[in-house]
C-alpha cells in the first residue's frame, strides 16, 4: 500500500496546527504548549548539586587508590556545603518549576501556597522549602563530618565509595521533599531519601547486627509506601489529579459514589506518613535500627530521615487534605500523645551498664521527640491559624536538628575510646575533656528543655502554646507529664558528666572533623539559645 494517502492527511494537519492564523488556538497545538516546560535551574540548585556531586564520587571512586580514597569524604562535605549556600539566592521570593501553566516559573506566590493563588506545579521553592532544605542539608553536613572519621576508622568494613554515594543520594531526595507539590513527586521522593539508607544502615561488611537492623528498616519503610502508594492511588482516583493544592480543592466536591475512596484514600496515605515519622505504633524499628547503624547514619536518620517524614506529612495534611482536619487533627493529636509516652518511658528504661545504652536511650529519646513534633501539625487540624502552628513543628525541629547531631557527635567521641558506649562509660568525662563535657552537657539541657539550653524551652513553649491555642488542654497535660519524665534521664545522664571517673582518666586526642561537628552544633546550639524569638519567626514567617 502507498504511503502517499496518510501523509498527506498528516502534513495537513501538521501544517493546520504551525498556521499564524491558529497560533495557539488550534486544541494539538494548546495541548503540545501546555507540556512544553522551562525548567527554573536556580530553584532545583540544591537537591541537584546534591545529586551531581553524588554521581561524582561514585564515578571518582573507579579511579582514586585506596590510600586517596578519604578525600571522597571532603568532596562530599564540599558538595553538601555548597547545596546548601544555593539556599541564599532563593531567600527574595517563591519560585516554582515544572509547572502545566506556561507562566509557572519565576517569583510569585508559588503553588501549594496559601498566600497566592494556587497553580498546578510540581516544584516549589517557597519559604517552607527553604527552612527544610536548610535543616537536611545542615544536618547532613554535620553526618558527613562526623563520617569522615568514622571511615578512617573502620574503612576494612565500610567502602568508602558507595558510601558517600549513598550519603549524598538520601540527601538529595530529602531535600527534594520539601519542594515537591504533587503526589507522584512526593511519592518519588521519599523513596530516593529511604532507599540509600537502608543500604547505609547496613553497609557494615560481616555485621550481623548491622544487616539485621537493615532489614527490619527495609521491612518497615516498604510497608510504608505500599501503604502510601494505595492511599495515593486512591485520592487520584476520587479526585483526578495529583497536584496537592487541586486535590486539596476537588476533595470537598467528590461525587457521592467516590466519597468512600476518597476517605480510603487520605486515611491510608496519613498512616504510610505516620510510619515515616516513627509515630507510635509504627516505631518498633527504631531502636535496633540505631543501634545497628554506623553512628553517623544514625545521627542522619534521627534528624534528615524525621524531617522527611514530617515535611511530607504537613504538606499531606495542610496543603492536600485541609476539608479532612476533622479526621487527621484528632488521629495525629492520638499519635502524638502515644508516640512522646512510648519513646520517653522507653528512653527511661535504659540501663547504663548495656552494650550501646547511650545509642539507644538517644533513639528512644528521638520517638518521644517525634510526639512532641507531631502536636503543632495536630493543633493545625482545629485552628484556622495552620501556619502559625506549623511554624512551631518548624522551629522545633530546627532546635533538635542542632542539638541532636551535637549529642551524636559526642557519642561518637565516646564510642572511639569505649566501642560498647555505655551511658556509664561518660562518667567523669568532664575530667577527661572539659569542653566536651560541657557541650555534652547543654546538648542534653536542650532537649530536657532546661536552661541554660533556653532554646530548647523556648521550642517547648512554643509546641505547647500549638496545643493550647487549638483546644488541646488534654495534649498539653499529656506533653508536661513527658517532659518530665524526659526530665529525669536527661539530667541523670548529665550529672554522671561530672562525676569522679572511675580509674585511671585517659585523654583522647579527636580528630579535626570530628571537632568540627561538635562545634558547629555547638556554636549553633548557642547561637538559637541567645536570639530564640528568630527562630520562630524565621521558621513561622510565610511558611506557605
Amino acid at each position: 500500500m502507498s504511503a502517499q494517502p496518510l501523509a498527506q492527511p498528516l502534513a495537513e494537519a501538521a501544517a493546520s496546527v504551525a498556521s499564524p492564523a491558529h497560533p495557539l488556538g488550534h486544541p494539538l497545538a494548546a495541548s503540545a504548549a501546555s507540556l512544553v516546560q522551562s525548567v527554573d535551574w536556580l530553584a532545583v540548585a540544591p537537591p541537584l548539586i546534591a545529586a551531581v556531586v553524588a554521581l561524582g564520587v561514585l564515578v571518582a571512586d573507579l579511579f582514586l587508590p585506596e590510600s586517596r580514597k578519604n578525600v571522597l569524604g571532603w568532596i562530599s562535605v564540599a558538595g553538601l556545603a555548597a547545596a546548601a549556600l544555593m539556599l541564599l539566592p532563593l531567600l527574595d521570593g517563591d519560585r516554582a518549576t515544572f509547572c502545566l501553566t506556561g507562566n509557572g516559573t519565576g517569583t510569585g506566590a508559588g503553588p501549594g501556597s496559601l498566600t497566592g493563588a494556587p497553580r498546578a506545579c510540581s516544584y516549589t521553592a517557597d519559604h517552607f522549602t527553604l527552612v527544610i532544605q536548610l535543616l537536611v542539608l545542615g544536618g547532613a553536613l554535620l553526618a558527613a563530618l562526623l563520617s569522615i572519621t568514622t571511615l578512617d576508622d573502620d574503612r576494612r568494613r565500610v567502602p568508602s565509595g558507595e558510601f558517600w554515594f549513598l550519603l549524598l543520594s538520601a540527601t538529595a531526595g530529602a531535600a527534594l521533599l520539601p519542594a515537591a507539590r504533587d503526589l507522584a513527586t512526593l511519592i518519588v521522593a521519599l523513596e530516593v531519601a529511604s532507599l540509600p539508607a537502608f543500604a547505609l544502615v547496613g553497609i557494615r561488611h560481616g555485621d550481623r547486627r548491622s544487616a539485621e537492623a537493615a532489614l527490619k528498616f527495609f521491612l518497615s519503610s516498604v510497608t510504608a509506601t505500599a501503604v502510601s502508594l494505595m492511599g495515593v492511588s486512591f485520592v487520584y482516583a476520587s479526585t483526578g489529579t495529583f497536584y496537592l493544592t487541586q486535590v486539596a480543592q476537588r476533595l470537598p466536591d467528590t461525587p457521592g459514589q467516590l466519597h468512600t475512596l476518597a476517605q480510603t484514600g487520605v486515611v491510608l496515605t496519613l498512616i504510610g506518613f505516620a510510619f515515616k515519622t516513627a509515630a507510635v505504633p509504627f516505631h518498633f524499628w527504631v531502636p535496633d535500627t540505631y543501634v545497628g547503624a554506623p553512628l553517623p547514619v544514625a545521627a542522619y536518620l534521627s534528624v534528615v530521615g524525621k524531617a522527611v517524614g514530617f515535611s511530607g506529612l504537613i504538606l499531606v495534611t495542610v496543603v492536600a487534605f485541609p476539608s479532612y482536619a476533622d479526621v487527621w487533627g484528632p488521629a495525629l493529636a492520638v499519635l502524638a500523645a502515644l508516640t512522646m509516652t512510648v519513646g520517653n518511658v522507653g528512653a527511661l528504661r535504659q540501663q547504663a551498664t548495656r552494650a550501646r545504652s547511650a545509642v539507644r536511650l538517644l533513639a528512644w529519646s528521638s520517638v518521644g521527640q517525634a510526639g512532641y513534633l507531631l502536636v503543632p501539625i495536630a493543633a493545625a487540624g482545629y485552628t484556622k491559624d495552620a501556619q502559625k502552628a506549623i511554624g512551631s513543628t518548624v522551629a522545633y525541629a530546627l532546635m533538635y536538628a542542632a542539638v541532636n547531631l551535637g549529642a551524636f557527635a559526642v557519642a561518637a567521641v565516646v564510642g572511639r575510646g569505649r566501642a560498647g558506649n555505655r551511658i556509664s562509660d561518660y562518667r567523669g568525662l568532664y575530667a577527661t575533656n572539659p569542653v566536651t563535657a560541657l557541650l555534652m552537657a547543654f546538648f542534653l539541657l536542650c532537649l530536657a528543655g532546661l536552661p541554660p539550653g533556653i532554646i530548647g524551652l523556648f521550642a517547648k513553649v512554643t509546641v505547647f502554646s500549638a496545643a493550647v491555642g487549638a483546644g488541646l488542654g488534654w495534649l498539653a497535660v499529656v506533653m508536661a507529664v513527658n517532659v518530665v519524665i524526659a526530665l529525669f534521664y536527661y539530667l541523670r545522664w548529665t550529672a554522671l558528666l561530672f562525676r569522679a571517673p572511675e580509674g585511671e582518666t585517659v585523654r583522647h586526642r579527636i580528630p579535626a572533623p570530628l571537632t568540627a561537628a561538635i562545634a558547629l552544633a555547638g556554636v549553633a546550639g548557642v547561637a538559637l539559645s541567645g536570639a530564640p524569638q528568630l527562630v520562630l519567626r524565621f521558621a513561622a514567617t510565610g511558611l506557605f
